[in-house]
């Protein structure tokens, strides 16, 4: 079984830009609208999102992590904007940015992590 950074570029590109999607229709729907919008923190949710969406770019790109921790960090800001400015009935909370952040500081521990035990002692 190929690792996900072996797949074609197209189906790399194809599966993080569904994963971005998924996360914009999760961010920008209307809260009534999003299954699960009850479940727990809205905090703890945008964290785990964007630890989800900086984990798998890491994954199908694992050479480019500047690139993927940048356009993590970069899209809490510009999904808050988009609520802001869009007809999508939902606030803007810089403390989302933050959570998202933290989710993103957390993938990058993890992915810290998982190199230095890759390399060994």
């Amino acid at each position: 079984m190929p690792t996900p950074d072996r797949l074609p570029r197209w189906a790399r590109l194809a599966a993080y830009a569904a994963v971005n999607l998924a996360l914009l229709a999760a961010t920008l729907a209307p809260a009534k609208d999003v299954p699960g919008a009850d479940l727990g923190s809205d905090k703890v949710q945008h964290a785990a999102g964007w630890f989800a969406l900086t984990v798998i770019g890491l994954a199908l790109a694992p050479r480019r992590p500047r690139a993927i921790f940048a356009f993590a960090l970069a899209m809490g800001p510009f999904v808050e904007i988009a609520q802001r400015l869009g007809p999508f009935g939902r606030d803007c909370d810089w403390h989302d940015v933050a959570a998202d952040w933290a989710g993103v500081a957390l993938a990058a521990l993890a992915w810290l992590a998982w190199r230095a035990m890759r390399r060994g002692p």
